[in-house]
């Protein structure tokens, strides 16, 4: 099926559910390689038994493909000089939620509890701070961006996946903020800040 091994379906079909595949993302050691930059198929991600966001999106939309539904990402752009973030879409009861590889402990997964795209990425705003300085720089969401115009090869690709993540990236999005709000945001507070300096996974932990 979809030219996945029997692996690899073994184990993305125990993830049948959205909790259960973030449950399984949670489990694996983030993607901290400091030799090489990555955007990994799941085939990929799998066998080397890590994921960044992008590669754990990958991995649960997969998932989610094989259990009848749309893959959907959304990409989260970010001022620089921080960084993006993309997760995986799901829908329950026509209410948005999210699935999320994170190695932090606040861009991590969101119950389908969010009437719109915009309220959902709005749940992220607070959390996404630059911890050194204390800025708030989230900016924009993308529209739900299907995998399916992609076909079924970037779920078993040997290469990384860097024109999806180009065709995302360029996708239309939507700002969160005009720009006298952005003008007049409040730096995170002193506890806030320390909060956003914990991770989840160190280089120095096994199989990051």
């Amino acid at each position: 099926m979809f030219g996945l091994s029997e692996a690899e379906l073994k184990i993305l079909r125990t993830l049948n559910t959205p909790e259960k595949i973030q449950d399984f993302l949670d489990a694996l050691p983030a993607n901290l390689s400091q030799y090489s930059d990555s955007c990994s198929s799941p085939r990929m991600a799998l066998r080397k038994g890590r994921a960044h966001c992008i590669e754990g999106a990958f991995i649960a939309s997969a998932a989610l493909m094989l259990e009848g539904e749309e893959p959907l990402l959304m990409d989260l752009k970010a001022a620089k000089p921080d960084v993006d973030h993309v997760v995986a879409l799901f829908k329950r009861d026509g209410h948005w939620g999210a699935i999320s590889k994170s190695n932090h402990p606040v861009l991590c997964y969101r119950d389908p509890i969010y009437r719109t795209l915009r309220e959902l990425a709005l749940s992220y705003f607070h959390e996404y701070v630059l911890p050194k300085t204390g800025e708030k720089t989230l900016r924009s969401y993308s529209r739900p961006f299907s995998l399916k115009r992609f076909g079924t090869n970037w779920m078993t690709s040997e290469q990384h996946l860097w024109d999806i993540a180009l065709a995302l990236d360029q996708s239309r999005h939507y700002p969160l903020l005009s720009t006298t709000q952005t003008r007049s945001l409040r730096l995170a507070s002193d506890i806030e800040q320390k909060a956003g300096r914990l991770s989840d996974w160190k280089r120095s932990d096994p199989g990051t």
